[in-house]
């Protein structure tokens, strides 16, 4: 009787484990081999776990800035191509007096970059490179300046995004939102025609802000709207001519090892930033004139506030912010809203000033999801917006270098832990590579080394950016930020092969999304079955 009990209940698991297997695309064995090839590289050291992670999966990158994710030799070469000057004390590009002619204590960059003192200053003068504080003068002092000392140059925008499809293809990443400002002058004019309601507040912020919004679209707004669509089309076809003369790998189905290590193989939108931390008519209009353009141009699928948080003229006009989101959400409903909120830290401003950005940028703001979200356990009722954030699937971006270099938030002082406790979606982003010198791989193994998180961990945060990016589509999976069953159409195993059977295929056609995160369990299944 006991034996046939026993082979009951073992034909009763075997069932039950093929269901499992068979319903989420799982592969348990084969998830079990990368998980012992994962905890062996983590005991080998970050060189070791850098090199297993490289080519593990990783979905989006969806908290990245292009300026920032550019490196600084880029940036070098360029200015030399394009004719710039270098002050050689204070490290930055200067324009020319004329052409091939720099004013006194300058120096060509072509000819800055053939001196290898100087070549290294600049390095270090426009990222994080070898920086150490020093009394009166920070890390976060650092990161913010070197945007200027770089600033002199024209916008590459095809070049820099060929630069970060091709990295970000190298890791096995398959889509990328990027933030970036397309030119608003014809919005700052008109802006500033009209200056700020002089009677303006929290129960009249409707009103004032739906004629201001008139008054301005009246007067040359929307003339930014073909300037900027230009601007994002060319980059775009550059790019795209920059990969063809490189060549595109494609999908090749029956090798486990497979996905496109080119640039093509990488999917890109933007995100509209707004530079916070100007006059309120100039951030309302350059607002609005993202909220318009992201209405007519499919590149742009949302909007960020952007610039650092902890500004003296940020932090008196974030509640003013906010409600000039909570009136523009009110008209164009179907942009999409994520908000650099809490990037803060004790001591940078009072305790107050830590108390309320996470939540108003969620209840005002509209925001779907949190750039970095650094101070929320300090925010008033904690437990409360965590749990509004886990019930609500507002998704926090984490990015761990740039908390730890900027805001000196690491290991236990950083509230990932607080976050995955509280059952809120996150997932891994590198905010700005290139000026913090790492890429999302380094972010994913700074993970495993400083949070220790898993091998799970990893696979869903790689999830989770998929699921939270500003897609088109529904999901793949059948219920929100629940990575364990998936739509009806797609419930069968998936394997290596980049083509699903013909139910699925007809639902993929139907969504951005859903086909994104069915590449992303293809490639898992991939990395996992060429681990012996």
């Amino acid at each position: 009787m006991t034996s046939s009990r026993s082979t009951l209940r073992n034909l009763f698991l075997a069932v039950c484990i093929a269901l499992c297997v068979a319903s989420t695309g799982a592969q348990v064995p084969v998830e079990s081999r990368a998980e012992h090839a994962f905890a062996a590289a983590k005991k080998a050291g970050a060189p070791e776990l850098y090199a297993f992670l490289k080519p593990f999966p990783k979905g989006a990158d969806l908290h990245m800035h292009l300026s920032g994710a550019i490196y600084a030799e880029t940036f070098l070469a360029e200015g030399a191509n394009q004719g710039l000057c270098v002050d050689k004390i204070a490290l930055r590009f200067e324009q020319p007096t004329k052409p091939g002619e720099c004013a006194d204590g300058q120096l060509l960059a072509a000819d800055a970059v053939k001196n290898q003192g100087l070549y290294d200053k600049l390095i270090n003068s426009f990222s994080m490179r070898s920086f150490v504080p020093y009394a009166g003068y920070s890390a976060h002092d650092q990161f913010f300046d070197t945007f200027d000392r770089f600033g002199g140059l024209k916008d590459m925008y095809g070049d820099w995004l060929f630069e970060v499809a091709s990295r970000a293809a190298a890791q096995n990443e398959q889509y990328l939102e990027i933030m970036s400002t397309p030119p608003f002058s014809n919005a700052v004019a008109a802006g500033n025609k009209f200056g700020w309601p002089e009677d303006f507040s929290d129960k009249n912020h409707m009103a004032e802000l739906a004629k201001l919004r008139d008054e301005l679209l009246a007067n040359g707004l929307r003339n930014d709207i073909a300037i900027d669509t230009k601007q994002l089309a060319d980059a775009k076809s550059v790019e795209r001519l920059t990969i063809n003369s490189h060549g595109c790998d494609e999908f090749i189905s029956e090798s486990a090892s497979a996905w496109p290590r080119s640039a093509c193989g990488v999917k890109i939108h933007y995100l509209y930033q707004v530079l916070r931390g100007f006059s309120p008519q100039q951030v309302f209009a350059q607002t609005l004139l993202g909220f318009e353009l992201a209405s007519v141009n499919p590149d742009v699928v949302g909007i960020n506030f952007v610039r650092a948080e902890d500004r003296r003229d940020a932090m008196d006009e974030y509640h003013t912010e906010m409600l000039m989101l909570d009136y523009l959400h009110s008209v164009y409903p179907k942009v999409r809203i994520s908000l650099h909120a809490g990037e803060l830290a004790p001591g940078m401003v009072p305790p107050d000033g830590l108390s309320f950005h996470i939540r108003e940028a969620i209840d005002l703001g509209h925001a779907e999801r949190i750039g970095h979200g650094i101070d929320v356990l300090h925010e008033d009722r904690p437990a409360e917006l965590l749990k509004q954030m886990a019930d609500h699937h507002v998704m926090v971006e984490i990015n761990l270098t740039s908390n730890d270099v900027i805001l000196g938030i690491k290991d236990t002082d950083h509230p990932l832990h607080a976050y995955i406790a509280a059952h809120v979606p996150w997932a891994l982003s590198t905010d700005d590579e290139g000026v913090s010198r790492i890429d999302l791989t380094h972010e994913y193994v700074k993970a495993v080394v400083d949070q220790n998180l898993t091998y799970a961990d990893l696979k869903q945060s790689a999830r989770t950016s998929l699921e939270h990016a500003f897609l088109a589509g529904p999901s793949l999976w059948a219920s929100p930020d629940n990575f364990t069953r998936r739509n009806s159409a797609c419930a069968a195993s998936i394997g290596t092969t980049a083509f699903p059977p013909g139910p699925c295929r007809d639902f993929l056609k139907t969504s951005e999304r859903a086909t994104q995160q069915y590449e992303l369990e293809r490639r898992f299944a991939a990395f996992e079955a060429a681990i012996k």
